[in-house]
């Protein structure tokens, strides 16, 4: 399991959420005494490992075990089923009660849904006929701590469910998780929402107050001052482009999950071959934290300097006499080593990734779509890379990339282009490109383009970016100012106002809503960058703006936010909220499927 993220120096105390979502599945536990199998779904196993350590579970008498088809293989006689509330999952389960069951085995049985239970799936249960034999209960683990200023919410499908299929189940889901943080750090006065899902999850949010509300007596100043909701379908341009920070591409190559990368242990500079070793990337890693957010050119200066720095003490030590203080320093540098030697293995390994001429060719042709200067140029590259039959994936995205900064395709060229890539890579991924544009991430021209006003009017393209000592969010991208962050940078210093006929051009509809009772708090209209007293928690701290991506943020995005976060004279931490961690990959793929 990944190391367990140190929460300690987080803006707001995210150790007592964790700590709560800890107890609540020790009590499950608690309550089914004796000995038990406890069987978790995968894509949660990755989840808890955030939030409660293997050998807590196993103190409590839980025997672990990954849910699959497979029969259970246990002499336990109580199972205890930790799932989501999936079909599929509830169809394994019945098949292991029936196997059960045909081997006259007797057991007791329990279904804990994460983070609720629904009616579809206890109707999959009643008609299998094993309801009866279930004791049913609820895990409300509605958000997870990935590190300091990251809260996820833990919906991988959330985009298409919302996008192609209209199952908006995941916005009350949203709304409901931060409901929860209200209880816990007070009902958040101002809330800004861009995007149909979005304005949807405020109003939710609204509702939720109204039924269980959040009592702002007890607490003299929310600790919560304002939450801005983004839909992900707002901005497709920022995860379509290659993340150039240090943790962007790890995540873009090598694919980070709950706060950890899995590698081949030759990588690492391991003997044993073909070994998979967890590497766990949190802010328990203080090179890492240091380093993660920066451009990787410059990560790999620093890498080297230090590198150099611990050579130059090393043969200071073995020649001159040292006094014991100086030996105390010198032992306190080699505890870092470990650190050390892990990024540098890490940051040679993605320099074979990124030293590659068709990456190098891929950053120049996304810089070229972000221009809006030649679409020609773009066109025939991607129809290149068709016929080259380069991984689907990599074709969908900047296609994607196309059709969204040109308001879509030249039904000819659209047309074309659709041809060609089931020729290429077979009439399976119909499934696939259907999804894609029911989600209007490729479609056929109607009308003009306004990505050019929309670039100009937020300065989205930014000539020398210095990735060194950068000046502006645009180095995460070496020269291209997400959009997503662009917005929030305005919501932040002079509220939306001055931008409401650009926030007109992107999709969705926008709000902007201060919520009863919180007259106290400072001035709704302008959240900004200078501290006003009422933006000061009583303990001197700064207020918290909660940001939250509905349909993922990239790691580029987030350094982007921490970076403006850092800022001399921001009056306010941000913290990231979000339905999972997405890459430009891993966001496509969301919508592939084959059918057959």
């Amino acid at each position: 399991m990944a190391q367990i993220p140190n929460l300690d120096n987080a803006p707001l105390n995210l150790r007592a959420l964790r700590e709560q979502s800890q107890k609540e599945l020790i009590n499950i536990l608690k309550n089914i005494r004796g000995r038990k199998c406890l069987v978790v779904d995968p894509k949660l196993g990755g989840s808890l490992s955030l939030i409660i350590q293997t050998s807590i579970l196993k103190e409590h008498g839980a025997e672990l075990r990954h849910l699959s088809s497979d029969p259970i293989q246990t002499d336990c006689n109580k199972v205890v089923y930790l799932v989501r509330a999936q079909m599929d999952l509830m169809r394994f389960i019945c098949s292991h009660i029936q196997n059960d069951t045909s081997k006259g085995l007797q057991r007791e049985y329990f279904v804990y849904f994460v983070p609720r239970r629904t009616v579809v799936c206890e109707k999959v249960l009643e008609e299998e006929k094993v309801h009866h034999l279930l004791t049913i209960g609820e895990y409300p683990l509605y958000v997870i701590p990935l590190d300091e200023d990251i809260l996820s919410f833990e919906l991988d499908r959330s985009n298409k469910e919302y996008l192609v299929d209209g199952d908006t189940s995941s916005l009350w889901h949203i709304a409901k998780a931060i409901h929860k943080l209200e209880f816990s750090f007070g009902a958040i006065p101002n809330v800004r929402a861009k995007g149909k899902a979005s304005v949807r999850v405020a109003d939710i949010l609204n509702h939720l107050q109204t039924e269980e509300p959040v009592n702002s007596n007890d607490m003299a100043v929310p600790e919560i001052n304002t939450l801005i909701l983004l839909d992900r379908e707002v901005d497709m341009v920022t995860p379509m482009c290659s993340q150039l920070t240090y943790e962007g591409l790890v995540d873009e190559f090598l694919q980070v999950n709950n706060g950890a990368v899995e590698l081949d242990s030759s990588i690492m500079g391991a003997q044993q071959d073909g070994k998979k070793i967890k590497v766990p990337l949190n802010s328990s890693d203080k090179l890492y934290k240091e380093t993660r957010d920066l451009n990787f050119e410059v990560v790999v200066q620093i890498l080297r300097q230090k590198a150099m720095s611990m050579k130059e003490d090393y043969a200071e030590m073995s020649t001159t006499t040292q006094s014991v203080s100086e030996l105390k320093d010198f032992v306190k540098k080699l505890n870092s080593l470990p650190e050390m030697t892990r990024h540098i293995n890490l940051a040679q390994h993605l320099s074979t990734f990124t030293s590659k001429p068709s990456f190098l060719g891929q950053l120049d042709m996304e810089h070229t779509i972000i221009e809006a200067e030649s679409y020609d140029i773009c066109f025939e590259y991607i129809e290149e890379l068709i016929h080259k039959q380069e991984p689907l994936v990599k074709v969908l995205r900047l296609l994607i990339l196309l059709s969204v900064t040109n308001s879509g395709l030249p039904k000819k060229q659209f047309d074309y282009l659709r041809r060609e890539i089931l020729h290429s890579y077979g009439f399976e991924h119909m499934g696939t490109l259907n999804n894609i544009e029911k989600a209007g991430l490729i479609k056929k021209q109607e009308s003009r383009s306004n990505w050019l006003t929309i670039k100009r009017a937020l300065q989205l393209v930014v000539d020398d970016t210095n990735t060194v000592n950068p000046t502006d969010i645009a180095y995460v991208f070496s020269g291209y100012a997400p959009l997503s962050i662009r917005l929030v940078q305005q919501a932040v210093r002079s509220g939306w106002r001055p931008v409401e006929e650009i926030l007109k051009l992107l999709p969705g509809p926008h709000s902007e809503t201060k919520r009863g009772g919180f007259l106290s708090s400072s001035s709704y209209d302008s959240l900004q960058g200078a501290s006003t007293s009422n933006d000061k928690v009583t303990d001197g701290r700064r207020t918290v703006v909660l940001v939250v991506f509905i349909g993922g943020v990239t790691f580029a995005e987030i350094s982007a936010l921490r970076f403006l976060s850092g800022q001399e004279g921001m009056a306010y931490e941000l913290i990231v909220g979000t339905t999972k961690i997405v890459s430009g990959n891993s966001l496509t793929e969301s919508f592939m499927e084959k059918l057959g």
